[in-house]
């Protein structure tokens, strides 16, 4: 009886195995399909340097969809908590990135993107480490956001 129990749940397995969902993992390697010729910065510009070496680590040299793009920055700090005594215990750092491209042969359709992200980080009792949080924090965001953007583009460039 056992033996028959397995040999048909065995059965039941190699007959299942080979229909599958046909859910295929996407490489982002070939989601950045596109090439940035220049990038035009505003604001921030400490930022911007960091998105900008990002976004074009991540694009291909030699791609047939040639890109222009604009970067908006800004960055807002705020205070997030105070403690008993009235002192500043954590501040909130958001970043507002507004993203147009077009490609280099079609500037009539031009693309503008939003993004927005926030995070937040202690003050520590010595300053040195209060700014190395901020710092942290900020490059953090700034991978998070690039990333974002690179497969935002990446997604949107075959609507061209």
């Amino acid at each position: 009886m056992k033996k028959i129990l397995i040999s048909k749940f065995a059965l039941l397995i190699l007959l299942l195995m080979p229909l599958n969902c046909g859910f295929k993992v996407l490489k982002k390697s070939e989601n950045y399909n596109y090439s940035i010729k220049d990038i035009i910065v505003n604001g921030d510009k400490r930022i911007g340097f960091k998105i900008k070496n990002n976004l074009l680590n991540n694009s291909r040299e030699n791609s047939q969809n040639e890109l222009i793009v604009n970067v908006n920055v800004k960055r807002n700090k705020n205070i997030k908590e105070k403690n008993i005594r009235n002192e500043i215990t954590k501040y909130e750092i958001n970043l507002n990135v507004q993203v147009s491209y077009y490609l280099m042969n079609n500037i009539d359709k031009a693309k503008k993107l939003n993004f927005s992200i926030n995070g937040d980080y202690n003050v520590d009792q010595f300053h040195t480490k209060t700014i190395t949080n901020e710092k942290t924090l900020i490059d953090n965001l700034i991978e998070n956001i690039t990333e974002k953007i690179s497969n935002e583009i990446g997604a949107k460039i075959n609507d061209f």
